[in-house]
């Protein structure tokens, strides 16, 4: 197993931080595992888990497609993933954002909440033609980690 680097810095124009977790050694992550929240960091942790296991570098930040849009939009035209996680609550218009500027395959997570997370469940499945997103269940990292884990194994 290669060794976890975790820091962090602040957006000193909105004081939000957004952490970053990759896998020391690689130029370019395997998935990018983005949540809208820190409080969705007890989903993220499991999807986490689940890519460290299957051997997958990645990295995690928290960006919110309400609060960072200009932000996420650069880190999805700049990364290199061959796969993203999109973890949200709520609204979850994250994972349809992220499928919006890419070609990749996205994997949306819903989160559960005051709706028991079936708001956020509706928000994900429900896209538009051409903006496709694979849903898991709701608070579903394991199986998150797992469709990115068979998705890069196909393309090997």
């Amino acid at each position: 197993m290669k060794a976890i680097d975790l820091c962090s810095r602040s957006d000193a124009s909105s004081a939000r931080i957004n952490s970053q977790l990759r896998i020391r050694g690689s130029a370019m992550p395997d998935v990018a595992v983005i949540s809208g929240s820190r409080s969705d960091q007890p989903v993220v942790d499991k999807v986490l888990d689940r890519l460290k296991k299957g051997g997958a570098s990645f990295e995690h930040r928290v960006l919110s497609a309400h609060r960072d849009p200009a932000e996420l939009d650069r880190y999805v035209a700049e990364s290199d993933a061959r796969v993203f996680i999109a973890i949200a609550g709520m609204a979850a218009a994250l994972p349809g954002v992220v499928a919006a500027r890419t070609q990749r395959p996205v994997i949306g997570v819903p989160v559960s909440g005051k709706l028991l997370g079936l708001d956020a469940l509706l928000s994900i499945v429900q896209m538009p033609p051409g903006i496709p997103v694979a849903c898991v269940s709701i608070d579903g990292g394991e199986n998150a980690g797992a469709l990115a884990l068979r998705i890069l194994e196909s393309g090997r």
